[in-house]
């Protein structure tokens, strides 16, 4: 994150944060982003583009980009980077035939030059099914401490987008983590 985004945020007081919702198509996305506007998660389409909303969370106004996962839209992810204070990669933890593609992806995404400073999020979803894989295996699966090494804030969590497990602490993190960079200079 430049300095001038930073000044800039601290100068005009915004407490307005940018998130960033990617992963592999059905992995969860839409269905976390509705769970938390309080709408019915019956019935989830695929994201074919993207889709925005915006909530109140700790104090801050929070914009939400989720973007479709599905081969054909990937190459089209690097057009929503632009002023991204957080990613938040998901994981569809019981798809163990495509974490490799999920590593790739992810790894490629953390190489983008505008995505630099922004704060990510690994949730582990659908922990709720049986066989799915736990935090400490995908982190090994997806080379997580290799991110680390790099200096970028980060961390990763199981939660249930069907249930609503785990993603209010997921995002109080994101935002906590956030707003301790961003909004420092207060």
């Amino acid at each position: 994150m430049g300095l001038l985004k930073i000044i800039k945020k601290t100068k005009a007081k915004e407490k307005e944060l940018r998130l960033l919702i990617l992963g592999l198509d059905n992995a969860g996305k839409t269905t976390i982003l509705k769970k938390f506007l309080g709408e019915d998660t019956s019935e989830i389409a695929p994201t074919l583009g993207f889709q925005i909303s915006t909530l109140e969370h700790e104090g801050c106004k929070l914009n939400v980009w989720d973007v479709g996962g599905q081969t054909t839209i990937r190459s089209y992810w690097r057009n929503y980077f632009e002023q991204t204070d957080a990613v938040v990669w998901v994981v569809d933890s019981g798809d163990k035939l495509r974490l490799e593609d999920c590593r790739n992806e992810l790894q490629k995404l953390l190489t983008q030059e505008k995505l630099a400073g922004a704060t990510l999020l690994v949730f582990c979803n659908k922990q709720d099914i049986a066989g799915a894989l736990k935090p400490g295996e995908i982190r090994e699966v997806l080379e997580l401490d290799k991110i680390a090494a790099e200096g970028r804030h980060w961390s990763i969590m199981a939660c249930s987008a069907w249930s609503g497990e785990g993603l209010l602490e997921g995002i109080d993190w994101v935002v906590n983590d956030v707003k301790s960079r961003i909004f420092m200079m207060e």
